[in-house]
């Protein structure tokens, strides 16, 4: 039995945390939220962040950091991105980290999807900057964890495709096992850019295929067809990304973090950054935000988190570092910094 820690307390955090939980492991969650730990240990609940879910009573919280991290087999990080580098540092300076060596180390599994930037503000990938600021014996060892996996079906013990992606084989393999259950079929990668690059850049063409969603509901000229060009469309947008940053396995792209990643989160009714979208037309979301700037500042004023807003920012930064063409992520860009209309972008790049 596996001593594990999540760090987040959210509903992805949570729901793998459930999965882990029902398969035996010692699963201890961290929330910044006394009331969210609260009713997970006494309740058995977390309606914030996973509504209608009873959780198992092996499943635990805590607001200490330290005590989440301490004696663990395997920690699991699963912060919204805006957030991580920050609760890494203070993760590290615990009496956790301090006796750690690179003989005995705990496994460090990334849930967290998006960019993340280093000390210039340049976009990074996650495994890339958090080596900057883990202990040098994690470095090759980080295993980023990504898939078609929405945490709503993955705490009903819905079946789940997860891929675990490292550096190392060994570490893959062996975060791969400690997931695995009988509705959570995991599968190891040695391409862990690729892996980041899907995850991340998804979330930016869900938004789009949002307002084309939106737009299609009254469109005598847009339907399921025109739906499926453009995530086609978007995930050839994802390749030349992930091939510009050093990808090493194209069929990364076809896999379950590619393809199937983009599939659910742009089709499914539970994907946040699709609903962002259909909002920017039918609610006209944009409304109080200057531009993407300020929107990324105010996005807890949304009520709901859209990690592909603050990944499209950091897209049009790697597009102009790197020479490319990426039309759909581009022009999400401009809706989303005021300078565009959703109709005009859709006919834009469609029509």
């Amino acid at each position: 039995m596996a001593q594990i820690g999540i760090i987040s307390a959210g509903a992805w955090g949570t729901a793998v945390g459930v999965s882990l939980a029902k398969n035996g492991q010692t699963v201890e969650l961290w929330g910044r939220s006394e009331q969210v730990c609260r009713l997970i240990n006494a309740e058995h609940i977390n309606p914030k962040y996973l509504p209608g879910i009873n959780l198992p009573k092996n499943l635990k919280a805590s607001t200490d950091l330290e005590k989440v991290c301490a004696k663990k087999d395997l920690i699991i990080l699963a912060p919204p991105s805006l957030y991580l580098a920050d609760i890494v540092k203070k993760m590290i300076k615990t009496a956790a980290f301090s006796n750690l060596t690179n003989e005995s180390f705990p496994s460090i599994g990334i849930l967290t999807k998006g960019f993340v930037t280093d000390s210039n503000g340049e976009p990074k990938l996650i495994t890339q900057e958090l080596e900057t600021i883990l202990p040098e014996f994690y470095k090759n060892h980080l295993v980023y964890i990504s898939g078609p996996s929405h945490g709503e079906e993955v705490a009903l013990g819905k079946i789940t495709g997860l891929i675990a992606a490292s550096n190392n084989p060994m570490s893959a393999i062996r975060v791969r096992e400690l997931l695995r259950s009988k509705s959570l079929q995991v599968y190891s990668s040695l391409d862990p850019i690729g892996v980041q690059v899907c995850a991340a850049v998804k979330n930016v063409i869900a938004v789009a295929f949002g307002i084309l969603d939106a737009i299609t509901d009254s469109s005598e000229i847009f339907g399921d067809n025109t739906e499926s060009l453009l995530l086609a469309a978007g995930l050839n947008e994802i390749q030349i990304i992930g091939r510009a940053l050093g990808a090493t396995h194209p069929e990364t792209f076809t896999s379950i973090a590619g393809v199937g990643d983009l599939d659910v989160t742009c089709r499914s009714k539970y994907g946040r950054n699709r609903r962002f979208g259909r909002d920017i037309v039918h609610k006209n979301i944009l409304s109080p935000f200057k531009n993407i700037e300020d929107l990324i500042k105010r996005l807890p004023e949304v009520q709901y988190l859209a990690e592909g807003v603050i990944a499209c920012k950091y897209v049009k930064i790697i597009a102009e570092n790197h020479g490319l063409k990426l039309p759909i992520c581009t022009g999400l860009y401009s809706i989303l910094n005021k300078e565009e209309s959703p109709q005009g972008f859709v006919e834009k790049i469609l029509v």
